[in-house]
């Protein structure tokens, strides 16, 4: 569970690493997208994925303006990898697996309606930056299955 907050992502369930210099994200040629050194916790029923929630949740970073008073300052990423075991007739044991994706983006809100200042007004500044860079992309993604080039 991780949060990117400032441009910085930052470990959820970690929550005494570098703060200030956060995770490295790097691209596996297979696995996709991953951030280096984010902790990874088994767990093996849904009461245990909710424990894990709630405490990643508690680190989350948010803060108060005139909008929302606990108004999430950044934005947080959950991946729930998840396999399913089976055995054939012959005894043979087979696995099926996946990810899902969790995304809670933080809200935009214009500084004139917050009454942000200082750390407040560069958190805004700094969401407002990448859902601007988000909406491009699947803006882009959508003119490309349309046959449109970039």
């Amino acid at each position: 569970m991780l949060e990117i907050y400032n441009e910085i992502v930052r470990d959820l369930l970690n929550p005494g690493g570098d703060r200030k210099k956060g995770l490295k994200v790097r691209e596996h040629p297979k696995k996709g997208f991953y951030a280096e050194g984010l902790k990874l916790t088994m767990v093996t029923s849904y009461k245990e994925i909710e424990r894990k929630l709630n405490e990643g949740t508690t680190n989350r970073s948010i803060a108060s303006t005139n909008m929302n008073a606990t108004s999430s300052r950044a934005h947080t990423i959950v991946g729930i990898h998840l396999t399913q075991k089976a055995r054939k007739g012959n005894g043979q044991e087979t696995a099926k697996s996946s990810i899902v994706h969790l995304v809670d983006l933080a809200g935009s809100e214009r500084a004139s309606n917050t009454g942000a200042t200082g750390d407040r007004l560069k958190e805004g500044a700094a969401i407002n930056q990448s859902l601007s860079c988000l909406g491009n992309c699947i803006h882009a993604l959508a003119e490309r299955s349309y046959g449109k080039k970039h």
